[in-house]
């Protein structure tokens, strides 16, 4: 089977959080936001995981010594995506296989969202696979630009976008799959002729299409799985779509909760059969 690793975007500083941490620092039930990411993309089958540092970068270091399998490359510019993954080069010298690219602020992802994206992008025999989704409010979103026939075209961040184009509703998620070697070589050819001056990453989508490469997208069923936390609001945000899951997901497997909106469980705290939680329930930490 084709081998499969992760590069997790985590360059981001907390500026709109109003903080001093790191964004991918903060605490979604529990745990930091990086935390879930990786979990989720080891639960996918990634053997190994590169994450791109920047902003107090030594935190976030600090934070995951004890994970195996985990490399850090560091952005000490902020250039923009493609930037960030250039970064990774290194780390991929002698590697053949898939890469998972996924962001450090992103922690709703589920592994089946992950799985079917991987399947498809290997079945398919792509250079990448885009996840997507479509949005009622698509704001702040990259959009997917497709052809009559539907084939994927590229993308477009918003901020370079016409009005057309910011009329469409199915957006860039920021997570990819690509082949090792289509994304490194098609890195090589990207610039910053853009609006921010930076190194895109969906470039290559469009170096990729222009060059005849195979080019797919998978629409994820859950929009609520896309939610960035870029504020102490989509934080809020995300602790209850997480925090709803682990609750449901208790519910089933035997306890009761009586009011699931009055209780606070922590992402591998363990509860035993025909427990019963009242209001006002807090479990943290992998409390047992």
């Amino acid at each position: 089977m084709k081998r499969l690793a992760s590069v997790i975007l985590a360059a981001g500083d907390g500026t709109r959080l109003k903080s001093n941490r790191p964004k991918a620092l903060h605490e979604v039930c529990g745990y930091p936001m990086l935390h879930h990411v990786l979990k989720v993309a080891t639960e996918a089958n990634a053997e190994r995981h590169v994450v791109v540092v920047g902003y107090e970068g030594d935190q976030i270091r600090s934070a995951f010594t004890d994970r195996t399998n985990l490399e850090f490359a560091d952005q000490l510019e902020r250039l923009g995506t493609g930037h960030a993954m250039m970064m990774t080069r290194d780390h991929f010298q002698d590697y053949e296989g898939d890469i998972l690219v996924l962001c450090g602020d992103t922690p709703l992802f589920k592994v089946e969202t992950l799985q079917k994206l991987v399947e498809w992008h290997r079945h398919q025999d792509a250079a990448a696979t885009i996840l997507t989704a479509e949005l009622k409010e698509p704001r702040g979103y990259g959009r997917i630009l497709r052809y009559d026939d539907n084939r994927v075209q590229g993308i477009v961040e918003e901020k370079d976008a016409n009005r057309y184009e910011r009329a469409i509703r199915e957006i860039n998620t920021g997570t990819y799959c690509f082949d090792s070697k289509h994304l490194f070589e098609s890195l090589g050819k990207i610039n910053q002729d853009n609006s921010q001056n930076e190194y895109y990453l969906t470039d290559c989508i469009r170096i990729l299409v222009d060059e005849g490469k195979r080019v797919e997208a998978v629409i994820t069923e859950d929009s609520e799985e896309v939610i960035g936390v870029n504020t102490r609001v989509q934080l809020a945000q995300a602790e209850r779509i997480l925090r709803s899951r682990i609750l449901e997901r208790h519910m089933l497997e035997g306890i009761t909760i009586l009011d699931p909106d009055a209780c606070y469980v922590d992402d591998e705290a363990i509860i035993g059969k025909d427990t019963v939680l009242y209001p006002g329930t807090i479990i943290t930490g992998k409390t047992r």
